[in-house]
């Protein structure tokens, strides 16, 4: 099972195969609920075994098919699920993806994977860490507005104040009882002499500068998520000066994160990245309407898939929910098809369409059907 990053967004974009089969569903992480699970996805694999039917043998599809079989075979599989999971296939290409958001279910036979699902969970708009820090030790933690979960830290990134400093860390430094509570009154109580307080705050600025490089390098930079800092009130200030990551969002969560649960500690995270998550939309939303005034923006599909093939389109937004049945033919004069998705040469038209776009070298923005622009469900802003 691979993890969910832009590079595996890339490698899914880039297949080159006749035929990809792609299979969303929702799941479930705890017993008795997972045990519908496979009898769900049993469902999505009957779906796709229909529309392979008309294009290919008994024994060709009985192939294709196999690893999805063994999959929903696999009771150590369904145990470990989170809310959801994609699954895409090729005669040689097997993958799955464990989600922490739920999604529709979906089974797809097409001549490329369907990923608008996988583009709209990566995309910063909707996504973002938290960083929860003490003096000691720090955690990671990975959301949306659905879900949060903590992230298994890189080898690469310290995890504690003796993993980060090592031998130049100050032995008296041991010497610190910490106390917390959500109020946010809570500090930490110092034995001894002044030196060694000083001592200590020179450790935590230096266990904070690193942990701030470490968390942008492997973290921030690669996804562009906004990050989130929750810990005391006393410590943000001092990370915010050591910091250099410009995903660092200003307001933070000042609560001792072993004291709250994760739910809580999801709603805060949510309550926190909200208005920026909508501030985007609405700047996306403005800019093409402002592009449009100037003849630079369209709505119109046809339009919009001709201006994709030609490399002209800088941003494309496109609808979350909606399907629209359909594939582009040509990739010269950007002709368009309808036919329904049972074809097993046919996605969703709007996903081939942010496809094409990005391979183009433009933006793929995937948005709410109440923040998009359009009533097409897709919107172009063009670059000339």
């Amino acid at each position: 099972m691979k993890s969910l990053n832009k590079a595996l967004l890339n490698e899914l974009s880039n297949m080159d195969e006749k035929l990809c089969l792609s299979l969303y569903m929702p799941t479930h992480r705890s017993h008795p609920d997972n045990l519908q699970d496979p009898i769900r996805f049993k469902k999505l694999i009957k779906e796709l075994e229909e529309s392979l039917s008309g294009k290919y043998a008994n024994k060709e599809i009985e192939k294709l098919l196999e690893p999805f079989i063994n999959l929903q075979n696999d009771a150590d599989f369904w145990n470990h699920t989170l809310d959801g999971i994609a699954v895409f296939s090729t005669k040689d290409y097997f993958e799955t993806v464990n989600l922490q958001m739920t999604v529709k279910e979906l089974a797809i036979a097409a001549d490329s994977f369907h990923i608008k699902p996988l583009r709209q969970y990566l995309q910063t708009t909707d996504h973002f860490h938290v960083l929860a820090l003490n003096l000691h030790e720090i955690k990671l933690f990975e959301g949306n507005r659905h879900s949060l979960a903590e992230v298994s830290l890189h080898d690469d990134v310290a995890k504690t104040i003796k993993e980060a400093l090592g031998d130049e860390l100050t032995e008296k430094h041991t010497t610190v009882a910490s106390y917390g509570g959500v109020s946010g009154t809570s500090s930490n109580m110092h034995h001894g002499h002044g030196s060694k307080k000083d001592e200590m705050d020179i450790d935590a600025e230096r266990f904070f500068r690193v942990v701030a490089n470490d968390i942008y390098e492997v973290y921030s930079k690669p996804t562009g998520w906004p990050l989130i800092l929750a810990a005391l009130p006393e410590h943000h200030n001092l990370f915010h000066q050591v910091s250099k990551n410009p995903f660092l969002m200003e307001n933070g969560i000042n609560i001792n994160v072993s004291s709250v649960s994760l739910d809580i500690l999801k709603n805060m995270a949510w309550e926190a990245i909200e208005p920026h998550y909508n501030q985007k939309l609405v700047e996306k939303a403005a800019e093409f309407e402002q592009a449009k005034a100037n003849g630079m923006a369209s709505e119109v599909i046809k339009d919009v898939a001709v201006a994709a093939v030609e490399g002209r389109v800088d941003t494309l937004l496109i609808e979350a929910d909606r399907i629209i049945e359909g594939r582009v033919t040509n990739l010269v004069t950007g002709n368009i098809q309808n036919k329904a998705l049972i074809n097993p040469r046919v996605d969703d038209l709007l996903d081939d369409m942010g496809e094409l776009v990005t391979k183009m070298g433009g933006k793929v923005v995937v948005m709410p059907a109440d923040k998009i622009p359009s009533q097409t469900g897709l919107a172009a802003i063009y670059r000339y």
